[in-house]
């Protein structure tokens, strides 16, 4: 199977990179040309001029892109070049309706369509661990698993068209929580006077242990967020959370909250940094004197 790759950032390349290692990679495009034609090179693949180009050249495609809008964008250069038969695998994390609209255009023209988007941050996709949230239909599924088995380990079906984003707008509130809950016990911990790498080391390995706290504490400990997941990304897939809870009358603290956090840390100039950048706020809670333990 021919398989061509849209969208190479920072989870998008290493994705593609994967495909490679599995034989399956024809050719990538990316908005920024240059991108495109390095890893081509790097790859030994085609790095096309546009995605209808990339279309013709391929049987599947993959799409992993930051926003609705992006999305839209590239169905709507992809609709004159696609042919029946073809697969569209969308892997970026878009409101459910963005998915529909996609099979609503794309699937008249006999193009089969899945919303699969993806969880396990930059780690999962350089090492093509992925957890997959599939929506579409079941067949089309099994036609695509063996490009979706070259990317993710874990592969659900959850419905049809715009469940599986509405699967990861669940994680992504997840997420909120659980980024939230670590930065607040991390500052607290530190106003104790505690060693911030021996409270991760140790409470990893507890009740407490969660994948942010294991791969996200030693940044808030460091106190330096190099970007995994982007603050300003979070922020426009809770507001995808958001206007979707909205619809049903209902607002969710930790949307909210989480929302205020990160429009803070933006104005102040740390939108492209990881989420954990919240340890930030919570520790400025605190105040510049950690206390010292007693007893």
């Amino acid at each position: 199977m021919r398989v061509g790759f849209i969208g190479l950032g920072a989870m998008g390349a290493p994705m593609a990179r994967n495909l490679h290692r599995a034989g399956l990679l024809q050719g990538v495009w990316n908005r920024t040309a240059a991108k495109a034609s390095a890893l081509a090179a790097e790859l030994n693949c085609a790095a096309a001029a546009t995605p209808a180009q990339l279309a013709l050249e391929c049987e599947l495609l993959v799409l992993c892109v930051s926003a609705d809008a992006d999305v839209r964008a590239i169905v709507a250069d992809l609709a004159p070049a696609v042919r029946r038969g073809q697969i569209l695998i969308d892997c970026s994390t878009v409101s459910a309706d963005t998915a529909r609209y996609t099979a609503a255009v794309l699937g008249p023209k006999g193009v089969e369509v899945l919303d699969c988007p993806v969880s396990g941050g930059v780690e999962g996709a350089t090492k093509g661990s992925l957890a997959i949230l599939v929506g579409g239909e079941a067949a089309t599924l099994e036609h695509a698993r063996p490009v979706l088995q070259a990317l993710g380990s874990t592969i659900t079906h959850f419905g049809g068209h715009g469940a599986g984003q509405a699967a990861k707008a669940t994680n992504q509130i997840i997420c909120a929580g659980v980024n939230r809950a670590n930065a607040e016990a991390m500052a607290f911990a530190k106003s104790q006077g505690l060693d911030l790498d021996k409270v991760v080391a140790t409470l990893s390995r507890g009740a407490a242990g969660n994948w942010y706290l294991q791969n996200r504490g030693p940044f808030m400990a460091a106190g330096n967020y190099p970007a995994g997941f982007r603050v300003r990304l979070h922020q426009k897939d809770l507001r995808i959370c958001q206007a979707m809870a909205a619809a049903l009358g209902v607002r969710l603290p930790v949307i909210e909250e989480t929302l205020s956090d990160y429009a803070e840390l933006i104005n102040a100039g740390f939108a492209d940094e990881d989420i954990s950048a919240l340890y930030r706020i919570k520790h400025a809670l605190f105040g510049p004197k950690p206390k010292t333990p007693t007893g």
